[in-house]
Order: C-alpha cells, then structure tokens, then sequence
C-alpha cells in the first residue's frame, strides 16, 4: 500500500510538472504561430520525410520574425523566414516546383523557401551528430554558407574539430565584423539550445537536438 501511495504521488508530481512545462511553453510561443502549424508540418514531411523535426523549423521562425508574416527588417529581410530579396530570387530559381514565382510575404511560401533551404544547407555540411549538423546549416542560414566552411577550416587549422559546433567551430572566425560574427553565432543557440525546447514540450514533433 505504501508503495502504491508513493507511486501515485511520483506520478502525480510528474503530471503536475509536465503540465507546467507545456504551460509554459504555450505562454512563449506566439499565438499565430499556431495558425502555421499544419502547414509547417506538412512542408517539412514533404520536403525532409515523416521523421521532420519540424519543431527546429518552428524554432527558427519564432527566431527569425515571431511568426509575423509581413516582418521586415531594418537591412529588408522579409516574411516568416526572414529572406533578403536577392536570396528569395536565388531560391526561387533553385526550387521552381516547390516555390514558384516569389512570395515572401506569403505564409507558405516563406515556410516552403525555408525549409527546403535549410534542407539544401543540410546536404553541403558534415558534423558529428544531427544536432552540430542542424548548427552549421542555421549559422549557414544566417550568414552564408562560405563563412562555415571557412570558419571550419580555421577551426582545422588551429586543431579544433571541424565536425563540431559547439564550443568548437564556433569559437572561430575567418574574418566577419565582430558584430556579424556575434549575430550568427547565437542564432544556432537560441534556435536549438532555446526555442526548439519549448516547440517540442508544446507538440509540435521532434527537434535535431530534443
């Protein structure tokens, strides 16, 4: 009986906190962000298969523009995903299928433009795990893809590991300014180190590095 009760309570303590969490979560992510959330799901399965983490890709929305579908940054990044102009057209000619004419402004457009991008990225760089893998293709996300490759052959050179982000190619770089360089190198950390954390306890599916 006694083992009983305290099996109750351990599961009853455990329910308490879930909940909190999950409350918590719910309390962080946008509220429009939930209008998205079968579209998100839907172009991430397509485009990365059933087992999409598609909570990384809600992670990097809410970092890229808080789930504003008409967010425009000061330097003219614009939609959901946040894409400079000259990027949209670029992107736009690489997947003419999936995005046709550029829309950046449209919801659907915005996801599909970043996740196959992140998709493409994820296909030019190797790392030790899915979680320093996701790190490399964000920071290439953020700053171009050139600068990651270059910040991992310092990194070779200085006898860092190449195949690892965190706390290792990240510490490193070939030559941005240093504000460009601080920028980049939290995005990949409050996407998954932060934000992905709270997509996955609020149910949207599984994360690179949950």
């Amino acid at each position: 009986m006694q083992r009983l009760r305290i099996r109750s309570s351990v599961l009853f303590l455990l329910l308490v906190a879930g909940l909190a969490i999950y409350g918590q979560a719910k309390a962080e992510i946008p509220q429009q962000a939930e209008h998205y959330r079968r579209d998100l799901t839907r172009i991430a399965q397509a485009e990365w298969g059933l087992d999409a983490p598609v909570a990384t890709f809600a992670a990097q929305i809410h970092q890229e523009s808080r789930w504003r579908f008409d967010a425009k940054s000061p330097v003219g990044a614009q939609g959901l995903g946040q894409v400079m102009p000259s990027t949209a057209t670029w992107l736009a000619d690489l997947f003419p299928k999936a995005l046709g004419k550029v829309e950046p402004y449209n919801p659907i457009w915005s996801m599909q433009a970043l996740v196959s991008y992140d998709r493409w990225l994820d296909a030019k760089v190797k790392a030790r795990t899915p979680c320093e893998q996701a790190a490399m293709f964000l920071s290439s996300y953020n700053g171009g893809l050139g600068w990651v490759i270059r910040d991992r052959k310092l990194a070779s050179a200085k006898g860092a590991d190449p195949l690892t982000w965190f706390n290792s190619v990240e510490r490193f770089n070939d030559g941005r300014s240093a504000a460009a360089f601080k920028e980049n190198r939290q995005y990949p950390r409050l996407i998954l180190l932060r934000w992905e954390a709270l997509y996955v306890a609020a149910g949207w599916g599984q994360g690179v590095c949950q």
